[in-house]
């Protein structure tokens, strides 16, 4: 039996570790051995469950994977509470995990939720709505008015499932106190899916063009950057350049991999970097969004506390 081990912090830059442990496509049962987390994000949760169902696949319905929970039991509890284990029941084989999952309590802005169609986008931002501009407004320190546009951000970062992927997908949503590390409340939006990826979804209409040039890379480049998408018709398949131009506005960091290549923008309070190539293959596209507190001026009673 092959051991996945998973790292004691699971988030967007420790799945590279899950995604480079993944073995041949005709290979032995594995293990995924997570006992060491101690923290973990959206993003790592909903890479835990990509990992399940890749596994999954490649094995067959009778030799899924092995999830080996963490010994942590406030992370268990945790992954309870955003309903990782309703999910992961479908795709591991599993022993201790909680047979009654705690309700989300108010920090947690969406637990995992699937994607599979237009109707699911429509019930996610319903169920987002009162609760995001709750924690937006009070926590976060967002105007009204911007607090409406996250729901706007995470229907349109559903529907890009629907509409390209060609294959479902989940998203998560959770704030956060980095103290430490930023000095400010965060929200973490996570999405993923397993489908074709950009390199899949816009080569028919622009690899020829690209030529030898074309990559998972390029194919990232080129949405991300210059806008470019499968469809022809002027104004369609914009959604991705409005939600990094709403990021970049509120000083957010947003990170897109997908394939062999993971692209981002980088803001100041953050050591990534803008793009990667070369990276351990992984199907779909997987994508994490920052987004900080509001900065306000020192005399505004909403300021954040020192040290919150």
């Amino acid at each position: 039996m092959k051991v996945i081990t998973v790292p004691g912090t699971l988030d967007d830059r420790s799945f590279e570790q899950l995604a480079s442990s993944l073995p041949p496509a005709q290979g032995e049962r594995v293990l995924v051995d997570a006992r060491r987390v101690r923290w973990v994000d959206p993003y790592g949760m909903l890479g835990l469950l990509a990992l399940g169902q890749v596994l999954g696949d490649r094995a067959g319905p009778r030799e899924r994977p092995r999830l080996q929970l963490p010994d942590s039991t406030e992370v268990v509890s945790y992954m309870g509470r955003m309903g990782f284990y309703n999910r992961a029941a479908a795709l591991y084989e599993m022993h201790g995990a909680p047979r009654k999952q705690a309700e989300g309590t108010s920090d947690v802005l969406l637990e995992i939720t699937p994607v599979t169609s237009h109707v699911d986008v429509h019930q996610i931002v319903d169920r987002v709505n009162e609760r995001a501009l709750t924690i937006l407004t009070r926590q976060l320190l967002y105007p009204l008015n911007e607090a409406f546009q996250f729901s706007v951000m995470l229907s349109e970062l559903c529907q890009n499932i629907i509409e390209h992927a060609g294959a479902s997908g989940w998203v998560a949503t959770q704030t956060y106190n980095w103290a430490r590390r930023l000095g400010r409340k965060v929200v973490s939006i996570a999405v993923m899916d397993l489908g074709v990826g950009f390199h899949g979804s816009l080569g028919g209409e622009h690899a020829a063009r690209y030529g030898e040039r074309w990559s998972d890379a390029s194919a990232l480049q080129a949405a991300f950057i210059h806008g470019v998408t499968r469809f022809q018709d002027p104004g369609r398949g914009q959604g991705l350049q409005q939600i990094r131009r709403q990021t970049r506005r509120w000083d957010g960091w947003i990170a897109i991999r997908s394939g062999t290549a993971r692209i981002a923008d980088v803001p100041t309070w953050s050591d990534g970097t803008p793009l990667e190539e070369g990276l351990a293959p992984f199907p779909g596209t997987q994508i994490s969004i920052i987004l900080p507190s509001r900065v306000v001026d020192q005399g505004d009673p909403g300021r954040p506390e020192e040290g919150a």
